[in-house]
């Protein structure tokens, strides 16, 4: 059975902005021990698609396992348990 921890993290980067919050969640999580699988959402329309699929209204959106923990406060309260 394997140690590695793993998630997967969907943020904006756009051009012109990169969202703060998904980077401050990417490396909450990396300083965590987890690997992550960075999925860059780097187009206005490819946010507003992930957000309409998956029925949230802001990114980041982590998630580990199958289980969606949420935003970047949420990964924190869940890292800190």
């Amino acid at each position: 059975m394997s140690d590695t921890k793993s998630a997967t993290i969907y943020r904006m980067v756009l051009p012109d902005h990169v969202c703060p919050f998904g980077v401050r969640a990417k490396g909450l999580l990396e300083g965590a021990g987890y690997a992550v699988d960075d999925q860059q959402l780097t187009t206005r329309d490819a946010v507003d698609s992930f957000m309409a699929e998956h029925g949230v209204s802001t990114t980041p959106q982590v998630y580990i396992g199958a289980t969606c923990v949420g935003g970047c406060d949420e990964t924190e309260s869940y890292l800190a348990r």
